[in-house]
């Protein structure tokens, strides 16, 4: 129960505010120098060295803390909020002590007023010294080729992209000088795509031969975008939806009973009520002080995490964590709000075109798009398909779905077939990849989270970054769609016999008796969960 008590703090707090089997990829190889980089799960450290942040690890972090700790700092919260919040109407002292009391949970990993480190911390010396051989180094000599993972770029993800940008440009000319190559391809996932974006946007594409990008959250990731831009609500199904994917993936260990007795509340309709009732009450009147307080003591000093808010969310959410115009706030995190904006100017505002540029360029592209699972249930856009983070249609630079819970519709899968581009259809119908920016250099991958980044995944866009010309979905014996085999680590081409590989029902019932018998049937699967239960206890009584 401490596990999952812990796992909807995690929630509280970052929220509301492989290619087919039968092809051999484990040793991608290249004439030209590859460089990977990557988003923000690397750990970061203090000046001493010692690990201060992985978000691998932020349930035990929360759960080692110690109990009377706890208990005193959720006191001066509550304190507030029932005697001057409730009774009073007066919010101002509870935001500030919620702020106050989690920032010392994460002050060692949050930056200063400016967005800027202020105590030293940062990546790993061992990651300084890899990358300082690695800028003297030509990993081809003695085997005669360049392998996905000869040369990364470790950076502080938490820091301003276009800072970074300067770095990774340092970075690809060193390497350049090391290899004698006159360009060097790149293969880049989750923040790491953000950084590309601000390099393109400030140096161009003139030392680039190829992208390959895996899991974007370079478009905007609404998991990110929405928590701070007041698209804020909660949504049953999508809870239980959650839940069974965190089970499934191994995240915490979670009874079956609690899963059953969430489906059992979002099905006899309890849930929506207590949060209708919710959002009447508190919502409007507490949306923008909290967000700000949850935001500025957790994660949105980093200015990286601000790269993945869209361009339609941006002022919203600036105004959401900073205030209005003039604010206390507003002044307070001037420095931090002008990286934030000149970010916008410089990259958020082109995505598009910068983009585009690339193959204008003449430089190689390909993407990897991500899905079937649920993003976390307290925005608007839970209901998207996506992978966790980002929607499919951000994450492919444009692609059409449907919801999580339903298909494109049959009027336009028909039209799409009448216009010639009825192989953009996905077997589960659930995505048109014809809407993209680039439609045919458009990979997608189901049942891929994103956090699994595969080695299929990764070779895929090393192959297509440093291949001699673009080369097409059409190129390969594997299909444009993919379902990503647990069991076997690869890819396989999806078809309609292997496309359902969510952890929850694709389809939602939309009748009134429908609705009538999924509660039903989930009642009896939650009294057979109390049988199961009380006879665990008889048998355990019986063996003392």
């Amino acid at each position: 129960m401490k596990k999952i008590l812990s796992f909807f703090m995690v929630l509280v707090l970052i929220f509301t505010l492989t290619l087919p089997a039968y092809a051999d990829w484990s040793d991608s190889q290249s004439q030209i120098p590859v460089i990977l980089i990557s988003g923000d799960g690397d750990s970061i450290y203090d000046a001493q060295g010692n690990e201060v942040f992985r978000f691998s690890k932020i349930v035990s972090m929360l759960t080692s803390i110690d109990g009377e700790v706890a208990k005193e700092s959720a006191l001066k919260v509550v304190q507030p909020m029932l005697l001057e919040g409730l009774l009073r109407d007066d919010w101002d002292n509870f935001y500030a002590a919620l702020e106050t009391e989690i920032t010392k949970i994460f002050a060692k990993c949050r930056l200063d007023e400016n967005g800027e480190v202020s105590d030293g911390s940062g990546i790993s010396q061992e990651r300084k010294d890899y990358m300082a051989n690695a800028r003297v180094t030509d990993a081809k000599q003695g085997k005669g080729y360049y392998g996905l993972y000869d040369y990364r770029f470790w950076y502080d993800w938490r820091l301003d992209p276009i800072v970074i940008a300067d770095e990774f440009n340092a970075y690809i000319k060193d390497i350049k000088k090391a290899t004698g190559a006159p360009k060097v391809a790149i293969v880049t996932r989750c923040l790491g795509t953000s950084v590309v974006m601000a390099y393109i946007a400030k140096y161009g594409l003139e030392d680039i031969h190829g992208i390959g990008f895996n899991g974007s959250v370079a478009n905007g990731a609404e998991i990110l975008s929405e928590t701070i831009s007041g698209k804020f609500r909660v949504d049953g199904k999508a809870v239980s939806r959650l839940l069974k994917d965190v089970d499934a993936l191994g995240w915490l260990d979670i009874d079956e009973f609690i899963t059953s007795t969430v489906d059992l509340a979002v099905n006899s309709g309890i849930v929506d009520g207590a949060i209708g009732v919710t959002e009447a009450i508190l919502y409007n009147k507490l949306v923008e002080g909290m967000t700000s307080a949850l935001a500025l003591s957790t994660f949105f000093t980093w200015p990286s995490y601000w790269s993945a808010v869209t361009t339609e969310d941006y002022d919203d959410a600036i105004h959401h964590v900073f205030g209005p115009e003039g604010s206390e706030k507003r002044t307070q995190y001037a420095g931090l709000i002008a990286k934030l904006d000149n970010y916008n100017e410089v990259v958020r505002k082109n995505v598009p075109e910068l983009f585009k540029s690339i193959k204008q360029s003449g430089a190689n592209v390909g993407v990897i798009s991500k899905y079937g699972y649920q993003i976390v249930p307290v925005i608007e856009s839970s209901d998207a398909v996506a992978d966790q983070f980002a929607s499919v249609t951000r994450s492919s630079f444009g692609a059409t779905t449907s919801k999580v819970h339903n298909t494109l519709s049959d009027e336009y899968i028909v039209q799409r077939v009448v216009e010639g581009k009825g192989k953009y259809i996905s077997p589960d119908k659930q995505i048109d990849a014809s809407t993209c920016i680039y439609p045919d250099y458009t990979w997608f991958t189901k049942g891929s989270s994103h956090s699994n980044w595969s080695l299929c995944e990764n070779n895929l866009m090393h192959i297509v970054a440093t291949a001699d010309r673009q080369l097409t979905v059409d190129d390969f014996e594997y299909t444009q769609f993919m379902v990503f085999n647990k069991e076997t680590g690869l890819m396989e081409p999806m078809t309609k016999d292997n496309n359902d590989t969510t952890n929850w029902p694709d389809e939602e019932p939309t009748t009134i008796l429908g609705k009538i018998k999924l509660f039903f049937e989930t009642l009896k699967d939650w009294f057979r969960q109390i049988i199961d239960i009380i006879k665990s206890k008889l048998q355990s009584g019986d063996n003392k």
